[in-house]
């Protein structure tokens, strides 16, 4: 283990050796063909600094859209003296146009190590002080009162007035009526900022908190291992960002009203691919590349998976690809359509030994040719109708969410349903996901057919079926393999 210098005597344990000094560096994405020129052209260089630099306003770069679904604003400061003080801004739609409540959060954080849970992230645990809530009309109050316990209506929202604060939590008080909100500051649990050095365009800094578990039932117990779409420091952003500078400028009692933005018909055709590394719940690193073909009803996935936050390490690769139907659009997300998409056939890659190993340990006829797994040498898992190891059926079915808009170039951004945190699959409708994993962008030179090298197309249901396969991959070989294999995967 390395040992990095914090603040004041705080020694900071990194747990694996591939850190060098307090930071992880990254080159932007290099992607093949089509996509090459575009990330070539960005050059962007990522630092990632342990412990991270929390100082200043970090803001929402756009409406969010967290399961449930709840639709919101952040803005939350630091200060060098630990506290912090959080707004969220709570909306009916999921354009954040019109306000309900405001809730005005005061507390402590304390940074304690960086996680050996999830590599390039750091733990830490938070203290409340006080919880305020504003209402900002009448129907909002009722649909509030609808939702929280009697004791909670009559000790605080019975005198509600729109537009006044009014003290949800303090020290002396309970918690309950936070929990029956479904707030919770669990997401401070886990940290990670992230510097982006842009040639042109100076820096951007971006902060990643915990994620938001799927299952409103689990949402104030759980410990996140992933994060959610970060905020962006107030003062280092992306220009323009009209977003930005209206929930800076916000307060509980003004909450920001965002622009309507402009229609984006929904049209997959083409090819997508991540803007960064993603991590996911359950220690998982990687990156998507979708290609869609409506005229065929089909697609074709790719999903690369590696042991690093910064996607430098791969451990496996996957190929899927199926058929998809698009159904009606959402009566919950708005703006958003209903999919079912059919997994027909997955090709896995292993990109490192062990990954090869472990696969080649299966049973055989339940996981490809048993024995058969080298090192970058792509099997079809069709023969023995998927892998039991990756959790991984075919064929399968799964119902997802699937929504388009335009960046501030105006670029067309693609957003599919958030996975379960659980690993999961939505394989029911009432399964069908309220929120979504980040958006993907058009790689306008890339190719606007699947390549029937892998069959008949690649479906984003399989890309995210791959996902919840690749949890039990990195638990089980955290299982198998033990600690061994920690710098590899980084399970604990």
């Amino acid at each position: 283990a390395v040992f990095v210098a914090g603040t004041g005597s705080k020694l900071w344990e990194v747990p694996t050796a591939s850190f060098t000094s307090s930071s992880n560096l990254s080159e932007s994405l290099q992607w093949e063909q089509g996509c090459q020129y575009r990330h070539l052209q960005d050059r962007v260089r990522i630092t990632a600094d342990i412990p991270p630099r929390l100082d200043g306003t970090w803001v929402s770069t756009r409406c969010e859209v967290r399961p449930g679904p709840e639709f919101l604003t952040r803005s939350y400061t630091f200060h060098s003296s630990r506290h912090f003080q959080a707004l969220q801004h709570y909306y009916t739609d999921n354009g954040c146009e019109d306000p309900a409540y405001s809730l005005m959060i005061r507390g402590k954080l304390r940074l304690r190590q960086a996680s050996w849970i999830t590599r390039g992230g750091t733990e830490a645990e938070h203290h409340l002080s006080k919880v305020g809530i504003v209402v900002h009309s009448l129907a909002a109050k009722q649909r509030l009162i609808s939702r929280l316990p009697v004791t909670c209506v009559s000790l605080t929202l019975d005198r509600v007035v729109p537009g006044k604060l009014y003290e949800l939590y303090n020290t002396r008080a309970g918690r309950g009526c936070l929990a029956a909100l479904g707030f919770s500051m669990i997401e401070m649990g886990l940290i990670r900022v992230e510097t982006h050095h842009h040639s042109h365009e100076g820096k951007i800094q971006e902060l990643f908190l915990g994620d938001i578990h799927t299952d409103w039932t689990q949402r104030t117990q759980y410990r996140p291992t992933g994060y959610q779409e970060p905020l962006q420091n107030a003062m280092h952003h992306i220009h323009p960002c009209p977003v930005c500078a209206l929930v800076y400028r916000s307060s509980e009692q003004r909450p920001p009203v965002l622009p309507r933005s402009p229609a984006a018909p929904l049209s997959l055709a083409g090819h997508w691919v991540s803007q960064h590394c993603e991590t996911r719940p359950n220690i998982l690193f990687l990156t998507r590349d979708f290609t869609f073909d409506p005229g065929q009803h089909a697609w074709e996935g790719i999903y690369r998976h590696y042991s690093d936050p910064v996607c430098s390490q791969p451990t496996f690769t996957l190929r899927a690809s199926g058929h998809y139907a698009q159904g009606n659009p959402s009566t919950k997300v708005s703006g958003a359509t209903e999919f079912v998409f059919k997994v027909t056939q997955v090709r896995v890659t292993a990109e490192e030994e062990p990954t090869a190993k472990m696969l080649n340990g299966t049973r055989p006829g339940k996981c490809g040719r048993a024995g058969g797994w080298e090192v970058g040498v792509e099997q079809d898992l069709s023969p023995t109708d998927g892998c039991t190891l990756l959790g991984i059926k075919l064929p399968h079915k799964e119902f997802e969410l699937f929504k388009t808009e335009l960046d501030h170039r105006k670029h067309p951004l693609l957003f599919i349903g958030e996975r379960p945190t659980d690993g999961s699959s939505p394989d029911r409708p009432q399964r069908r996901p309220t929120s979504f994993q980040a958006p993907m962008v058009l790689c306008s030179g890339g190719e606007t057919q699947p390549s029937h090298r892998y069959g008949s197309g690649f479906n984003s249901k399989q890309v995210q079926l791959a996902a919840s396969g690749t949890e039990r991959l990195a638990q089980l070989v955290l299982l198998v393999l033990g600690s061994v294999l920690c710098s590899r995967f980084c399970v604990f």
